[in-house]
Parts: structure tokens; sequence; C-alpha cells
């Protein structure tokens, strides 16, 4: 400000000068005047454009460089791109915190759709996209209950109580591939919402499993203890014979026989999903395995299909290869042993039991149990390894089933790595496969070779 004052005075003092100097003797002081004043309004005009300048840079919004470098107006320039420039910095690091913070709730594996107050769209991520069928380009700042039309959903909004959620299927739901959400409104801003919405299908199949399996467990005790204290109650109020007796406690001792392998299945299973993964340090011979499980599987069908009732089964077993096969031995045992005492246990009186080895070109080897029984059809077989579950639930507890075999199968399978293969159809029997990874495998040595003949 001093400068531009200066600057004024010392062309006036200089118009004045100029215009005595030109004027006649007798009229310097009116030259004198006129040049002041011709010299301020060559200033007024100067600073105008000035001015102007700054102006016409401002409207065009470029803050490369200032018009004006000198004076008021250069230092106005000054401090207004300074300004500006600082005001683009805090709104570029506004944007790069809000598209991070976008960029969160899009990996959100919550759905996420922000709501004005209107209830119009805002924003929504990919995960409420999927769950509520919206579309990017289609559905912003639309009404999103009239995009969603469950009825459920419907009366939660209008309803306006937003303490709890509402549970509901989702966009992709079908009979064959059930997905259900979870969906809670928030009030947040003035009068604007937050939806949140998560896939709950996974927590309500664990539940619905969990009740199943308590109420299993609870069912398969308790048939047996019914059974137990009848005879219990038989026996101590009812004067038996010595054959009479005898026939009580045999039958009594098979149910508690069967509790027994029930306990022990279920202890089984929770070993299984508690421990760590085998890892591949314990080799065992499988020609010892395989003799072991064929001595249980003659002993377990000359139990089942007593001679004298009937023709018996034909069990037959192929030689095991000369293989080593690394893991906890008793989790493999126990897994191919289920597989023999469920092919016995189904197949009929004279039908046949073949249990088999093959080597894969890739190296990889396999066990399987191939039967002669009824067959399975094709709905019953994705959940044959659930617990429980039985295709024939009679037959099963009549032939001493607990129902978690193939359960405990697929857990040792997929703790070592290997694959199990489930082939059958209706009328024309089963075959049941366990892949061993070809690291799981190799020759024995000639020594362990001759001990274990």
């Amino acid at each position: 400000m001093p400068l531009r004052i200066l600057s004024i005075v010392l062309l006036q003092i200089l118009g004045a000068l100029l215009g005595m100097w030109l004027a006649p003797r007798s009229l310097e002081i009116r030259g004198g005047l006129a040049g002041m004043l011709v010299m301020g309004t060559v200033w007024v005009l100067w600073d105008f454009t000035r001015g102007l300048r700054v102006l016409q840079w401002l409207r065009d919004d470029d803050l490369s460089d200032v018009p004006v470098k000198l004076g008021l107006w250069g230092a106005v320039a000054e401090r207004v791109r300074r300004a500006a420039r600082v005001r683009e910095q805090a709104t570029r690091e506004s944007e790069r915190r809000l598209q991070d913070f976008l960029a969160a709730l899009q990996a959100s594996p919550n759905g996420v759709v922000l709501l004005d107050a209107s209830g119009r769209i805002e924003w929504f991520n990919q995960t409420a996209a999927a769950h509520l069928g919206l579309d990017p380009a289609r559905d912003r700042l639309q009404h999103l209950v009239n995009l969603v039309r469950d009825p459920g959903f419907a009366a939660y909004i209008s309803g306006g109580d937003y303490h709890g959620d509402v549970t509901m299927p989702a966009r992709s739901h079908s009979s064959t591939r059930p997905v259900r959400i979870s969906v809670q409104l928030h009030d947040y801003g003035q009068g604007k919402r937050l939806l949140l919405s998560r896939d709950i299908t996974l927590f309500e199949q664990a539940e619905a499993m969990r009740r199943d399996f308590v109420a299993n467990v609870s069912h398969e005790i308790r048939t047996p203890l019914t059974v137990l204290s009848g005879f219990v109650e038989t026996l101590q109020s009812l004067p038996l014979n010595e054959s009479e007796r005898t026939r009580y406690l045999d039958l009594m001792g098979q149910q508690a026989e069967r509790m027994q392998s029930l306990v022990s299945d279920l202890l089984m299973l929770s070993r299984l999903e508690g421990s760590p993964p085998p890892g591949e340090g314990e080799w065992s011979s499988l020609p010892v395995m395989a003799a072991q499980m064929e001595r249980d599987a003659r002993a377990l069908s000359a139990v089942l299909n007593p001679p004298m009732t009937g023709p018996s089964q034909h069990v037959v077993f192929d030689a095991a290869p000369p293989w080593e096969l690394s893991g906890t031995a008793t989790e493999w045992h126990s897994a191919m042993s289920n597989l023999m005492s469920n092919a016995i246990r189904y197949t009929p009186a004279g039908g046949e039991v073949y249990c088999g080895w093959l080597q894969h070109e890739d190296g990889r080897g396999e066990f399987f149990v191939q039967d002669s029984g009824p067959g399975i059809a094709p709905e019953h077989i994705p959940r044959l390894t659930e617990r429980f579950y039985r295709v024939d639930r009679s037959r099963s507890r009549d032939t001493g089933g607990t129902g978690l075999g193939l359960a405990i199968v697929k857990h040792v399978v997929q703790r070592h790595g290997a694959e199990l293969r489930i082939e059958s159809a209706p009328g024309k029997g089963s075959r049941f496969a366990i892949v061993f990874p070809a690291a799981r495998l190799r020759p024995i040595s000639q020594p362990a070779l001759l001990d274990a003949a």
C-alpha cells in the first residue's frame, strides 16, 4: 500500500512538472494542474487494466502463474493463488480419503447402501448389489422400496423401528442354492439412513445342523437306552429261566455296544475336527493295514450273514500293492474300514463286495470298495457325508450303523489332502473310492516288505 501511494504521488508530481514546463509562463499553474490530472487519469487507467487482468485470470481458473507480479494487484493475485492451492490440496486430500473410505466399504463382506432423507439410493457396494439385485448404472437415486419387493422388508421399512433386523431371501436365492440375508437400517446425518446386509446362509445352515445333530444324537442314544431300561426292568421284576436271562443279557450287550460305537465315532469326529493336519513323517504299510481290514470285514460279514440263515456274502480282496502311506495310520484305517463296513452292511446276502487298488498315471493311488447292493439315488449322494444322514434309516439301524461313518471318512480324506469319490445308481450297486496324493505314497523297502509278509 505505501508503494501504491508513493507511485500516485510521484506520477502527480511528474505530471505537474511536465505541465508547467510545456505551458506558457503565464499559465504554468494551470499547466501543472492539467499535467497532474492527465497523469492521475493515466495511472487510474493503468491500475484498472491490471485489475481487469487479475479478474480475467480468476475467471479462467488457471492458477499456474499470476498475470500481475507487482503492486497491490500482484500481491492480491499471489495470495489468491496460494489460498486456491491450499484449498485444492485440501480438496484432493478429502477426495482421496473419500475414495479410500468408499474402497473400504466396497471391499466389505457386508452389503452397504446409503439412502437420502427420502429413501433414494445415493451409493451402494457390490455386495449389496448382489444381495438386493441392484444395478449401479440403473438404480442410483431410485427409491429402495420400489426395487426390493420382499413383504417382510417393506413392513420393516414402513414400521420405522430399526433396532432389530429383518431376514429375507437374497435376489440370487433358489431352491437348489438357498441364500438368506439379514438387513438392518441405521439413521445418520440429517434424516439419512445406512442399510447393512449380510449373508447368514451358512449361519442358518450351521444352526440347523446343530439342531439336527443334537436331535439325532439324542435319538440314537435314547433308543438303546430305552431297550436297556426295559430289559433291566424285566430282569428285576420277572422270574426268568437261564436261557431267557442269557438272551436278554445278550440283547442288552448289543445295545450297550451300539452306544459305545456311537460315542467312539463322536469322539473320533471331535478329534478330527480339533487336531492339526497330519504331517508326512509317519509311514504305514498298506499290506499290513489291508490284512487287518480284510480280517475285520470277513468277521463282520459272517456276523451279519450267518451261513445257517441263507447264502453268505462273497467278499473279495485284491492284494494290496507294496506301498507305504504317510499320515495318521489310525485315521487311514478308520476311513477305509468304514467304506468296507458300509458296503457289507448294505449288500444283501448272496451279494458281492469287492475291495481293490489302482495306481494312476500321475502317481496317485486309489483304494476302492464296490458292492452289488441296492445303490443310491442321485439326490442322496451329495449328502451322504453329513452326520447321521441315511438313505435307508431302518436298514442302517438294523445292521448297527451309527450314521457317522462317511462323515469320518470325509474328514480323514480332507485332512490328508486326498479325495473321496462316490459312484452309485439305484439297482446297480455303489463304488466308494479314496484317491491318495502321490506325495503320500512310496514303495515299501525290501526288509519292511518281508516283515509284513
